[in-house]
């Protein structure tokens, strides 16, 4: 038989046997994740597989031709360079991808997340197969080949194999101890720089040694180079950057339990509704906004003076009620050298929970950002397992009325009668309308519907008119059109107290989209108070239309320039609901408390 006939004969059988060998042990492997779960499918799929490859190969034998040897001697080299090269790689690519999986699987165990060690193998399997496929199936080509032709390189060839068999070893056993170090020492993951740094290895290598059991020289594409180079940082730079970092975890363990009301709590699984029934008195309502945790290495002492800020304000205040106005997390990547926005939330709910204070939250237009690494589906699943149920003290509901945004809830606080006393709304604002840069969303006229015919249900129920107040993140575009009025010196508006010190552009950074949530909350006559973050300057309160407008203060130490250097803007708002239906809404700044964590 024609050479080059027998050898596109040779590659089809190979790529098939090799496919089915991978794909079958990958299928039996799987029986590891089913211990005890009976006889899964997948199991005997793989036998079949394996048992399929095993008669291929026996067949094959069998069924060996005569092959015409008088091919000319480059076609051999040209083909030996080819796969050998590729052989090369491809064990230097299981190295990577064997040690990823690997590495994961330590740090799942050292942070007590064992039982995620099987479901993080299984969930990189097909990353695996298909590295064992490309290293299987070049390894059999130059086999097939050296045992057609005498080659003077293969013993050049055998040699840098053991080489780099060897060097990966060492290097992986050294990067293991060090990642372990830091692991355990840290609490810091440095996978995503380790494994980044041995495709930088691999880069070097072919560009170095690739040449030493090759007939042809290889000539390097240095743009080829420099792109996978580029690649390596950008995704290695990616994937620290995603990682969780609990490096304020001593400090939250620390925490001291300051809730002192006996108010009780109970969660409607229908409609999603958690009841407050607080006790006899005044019921107080904290809003802390923009609390701004990035929850990386370069963020923590700026994510420590948060937290001690938010517990200085919660020891003060002592409040029946804690209510973030949104942007808990910023995975902003260079901005706060995190993507990461499952981690923040975690440690604030440990925090909260070890005050044991209630609380409840909107969300901000960072704490999903496009490029965070968790999105808005997971981040809801991951608030679900550490609401109410689980915490006791996180009223995140398990249950979301079909309409727009992330979270929209109601949350009814009750006289001790059962009585209505207030409604608490918490409305997402939403992130960005997709338009362009910054071009902020805005409350929808189907969560405008779901409030009109909730406040209207409480009325019915009450029998009058149940007062209420509205949180969310974004500013109205009445909080602009208010402040206009006010500088303007117009009798429209009265003035209670704070400034809007904004360094952006708009001093108002609301959306370009009005919203009917205003005009209907003014129809309705139930709710008395607006409240909004988002901009971290501002904290005027003032009253337009018989609606009280108020920005929370914040607590950002992170986000906006030179902010953490800034004081009088940081803090929380106090609302007070007074037994007799008034309420008092009051600043507590950062600064006025006793020996404050700036």
């Amino acid at each position: 038989m024609d050479f080059k006939e027998a050898f596109k004969k040779e590659r089809r059988y190979i790529w098939l046997v090799a496919a089915l060998y991978v794909l079958g042990g990958g299928y039996v492997a799987s029986v590891l994740g089913y211990i005890g779960h009976g006889f899964p499918y997948g199991i005997f799929v793989g036998v079949v597989l394996l048992a399929v490859a095993v008669w291929l190969t026996l067949r094959h034998k069998k069924a060996a031709v005569t092959i015409d040897p008088d091919a000319d001697e480059e076609t051999y080299q040209t083909l030996f360079d080819r796969y050998t090269r590729r052989s090369v790689n491809w064990v230097l690519a299981a190295f990577w991808g064997v040690f990823s999986v690997a590495l994961n699987c330590v740090s799942l165990g050292v942070n007590s997340k064992s039982n995620e060690v099987l479901e993080s193998i299984f969930g990189n399997l097909f990353l695996m197969e298909a590295v064992a496929f490309f290293l299987v199936k070049n390894l059999l080509l130059v086999k097939w080949l050296t045992g057609r032709h005498a080659f003077d390189k293969k013993p050049a060839f055998k040699k840098e194999l053991i080489w780099v068999l060897i060097s990966s070893a060492i290097y992986w056993v050294l990067a293991g101890a060090l990642f372990y170090a830091f692991e355990k020492v840290f609490v810091l993951n440095i996978s995503p720089f380790l494994l980044a740094l041995f495709v930088v290895w691999i880069v070097v290598y072919n560009f170095t040694r690739i040449n030493r059991f090759t007939y042809e020289k290889k000539k390097h594409n240095k743009i080829v180079i420099a792109v996978v180079l580029l690649v390596a940082v950008v995704a290695g730079g990616y994937m620290l950057l995603s990682r969780d970092i609990w490096l304020t975890q001593p400090y939250i363990n620390s925490t001291p339990y300051i809730y002192e009301s006996e108010a009780k709590i109970a969660y409607n699984d229908e409609t999603g509704v958690y009841t407050v029934t607080k006790d006899e008195g005044d019921f107080k309502v904290l809003q802390l906004t923009d609390i701004h945790l990035g929850g990386s290495v370069l963020s923590y002492d700026k994510d420590l003076k948060a937290l001690k800020a938010v517990y200085a304000l919660l020891n003060e205040t002592k409040p029946d009620l804690v209510v973030v106005t949104g942007d808990l997390s910023f995975p902003m990547g260079i901005f706060s050298f995190s993507f990461n926005n499952t981690a923040t939330v975690q440690q604030f709910a440990a925090f909260m929970r070890n005050t044991g204070i209630p609380w409840a939250f909107t969300y901000g237009n960072h704490d999903t950002e496009t490029m965070a690494a968790t999105k808005q589906k997971d981040l809801n699943t991951l608030y679900k397992s550490l609401s109410y149920k689980t915490s006791r003290n996180l009223l995140y509901p398990y249950v979301q009325p079909d309409i727009w945004g992330r979270n929209n809830q109601l949350i009814e606080v009750r006289n001790q009668d059962g009585s209505l006393f207030e409604g608490l709304f918490l409305i997402d604002s939403n992130a960005y309308t997709g338009e362009g840069l910054n071009k902020y969303d805005y409350i929808h006229d189907d969560q405008v519907a779901w409030y009109k015919e909730n406040v209207l249900r409480m009325n019915g129920e009450a029998g009058h008119t149940v007062k209420s107040l509205v949180f969310f993140h974004i500013p109205l575009q009445q909080y602009k059109t208010a402040y206009e009025l006010y500088e303007a010196g117009s009798d429209e508006v009265t003035w209670y107290f704070g400034s809007n010190d904004e360094k952006m552009i708009d001093k108002i950074c609301c959306s370009e989209y009005p919203s009917a949530i205003f005009d209907t909350a003014k129809e309705l006559g139930s709710t008395t108070g607006f409240f909004c973050g988002h901009d971290h300057y501002n904290n005027m309160s003032l009253e337009y239309q018989g609606i009280r407008l108020t920005y929370g203060m914040s607590i950002d130490y992170l986000v906006m320039p030179g902010i953490a250097r800034d004081t009088k803007q940081r803090g929380g708002t106090l609302i007070t609901l007074h037994e007799d239906g008034t309420e008092d809404i009051a600043q507590v700044p950062l600064d006025s408390l006793s020996a404050p964590e700036k």
